[in-house]
């Protein structure tokens, strides 16, 4: 070959090389994952979310690409993120653990595909007509936290028979959640004949500003909902609790490894690896609405002993006995 035409077959090789680079990368589908807390809340999830993906063969920067939009608890930001996923024209929107995030996004769009891991009923916010046939462009996985609010009162109640004012933390800047745990508390409350004071926290500093009113009103235990924002702020919880001396019985088995008395709920980490696989099988061309929402299928008692020892509660056999791990 001469040297003229040899350096002509470099120079045609040279652009072309970047051109089917970026071809392939332009063809690289997008997931925007959507979540109402900041970067650094729940490493783990995220962990298990790109566990999922991989095991239906994605692999973030290999063969797929992730937008990440982060509310930082905000949840009034929520609009604006999720259309900016939109005019991205994302491939798919994944959304761990906040129910608002799947409402706002489903307000957003009726043609990108959602995949939802909620610890909320779907069908009772509006996110799918039944679990079995979502229809639409959203289907995931629910925890059904909601679902056993009534069973979370009576748990603490039977810890704590004598304490006849509870009360009930919820984050109302998640509203749909709230109203759901919140109405399912009260008639349980009421069937307990217990007192239920409510109390709203969407901050750290809401939180603080909670418990001044818990022990101003003097409630003897401490209920947290089903929001996601609890296990967030873990460790503040148990701090507050430990030195006010108050038993408390949360929705995530994280709030019991923090230094919480007692947890009963769905494991929230296989619900981030499903939110995985069913953004994969949706990335290989299933649609949403012919998938059905799985639903946890256990529900784990988790009760902390060294915490009990110190805020000087004896767990009754009974208890001990149905707890599905626990910590000494």
């Amino acid at each position: 070959m001469k040297r003229r035409e040899f350096i002509k077959l470099i120079g045609s090789t040279a652009v072309s090389w970047p051109l089917a680079a970026h071809a392939q990368q332009a063809a690289m589908p997008v997931i925007g994952y959507l979540s109402g807390w900041s970067s650094g809340d729940a490493p783990e999830y995220l962990a298990y979310f790109r566990r999922g993906l991989a095991e239906t063969g994605y692999i973030e920067g290999r063969n797929v690409a992730i937008e990440f939009r982060f509310a930082e608890g905000h949840f009034e930001r929520l609009p604006e993120l999720v259309a900016d996923l939109v005019r991205r024209d994302v491939s798919v929107i994944a959304i761990p653990n906040t129910t608002a995030s799947a409402v706002a996004a489903k307000a957003a769009t009726q043609t990108i595909p959602i995949v939802f891991s909620l610890g909320s009923n779907p069908v009772e916010v509006g996110l799918v007509q039944s679990l079995n046939h979502p229809g639409g462009n959203v289907t995931g996985h629910t925890a059904l936290q909601t679902t056993v609010t009534a069973k979370r009162l009576e748990l603490l109640h039977e810890l704590m028979p004598a304490v006849m004012k509870i009360a009930f933390l919820v984050n109302s800047a998640n509203r749909a959640l709230a109203e759901s745990d919140v109405k399912e508390a009260r008639d349980a409350a009421h069937a307990l004949g217990v007192n239920l004071l409510i109390l709203n926290a969407s901050s750290p500093s809401e939180i603080d500003a909670a418990f001044a009113i818990l022990i101003r009103e003097q409630a003897g235990a401490l209920l947290t909902n089903s929001e996601s924002l609890f296990m967030v702020h873990s460790d503040h919880l148990a701090a507050l609790t430990a030195r006010h001396q108050l038993p408390a019985l949360y929705a995530y088995r994280e709030n019991v490894m923090a230094g919480g008395l007692m947890s009963y709920g769905a494991n929230f980490l296989n619900g981030c690896r499903e939110l995985g696989l069913y953004t994969g099988r949706v990335l290989k061309g299933e649609k949403p609405g012919d998938l059905p929402v799985q639903q946890a299928t256990k529900i784990e008692l988790v009760i902390n002993l060294k915490t009990a020892k110190a805020l000087g509660i004896t767990v009754s056999p009974s208890l001990l006995t149905l707890a599905d791990e626990l910590i000494e």
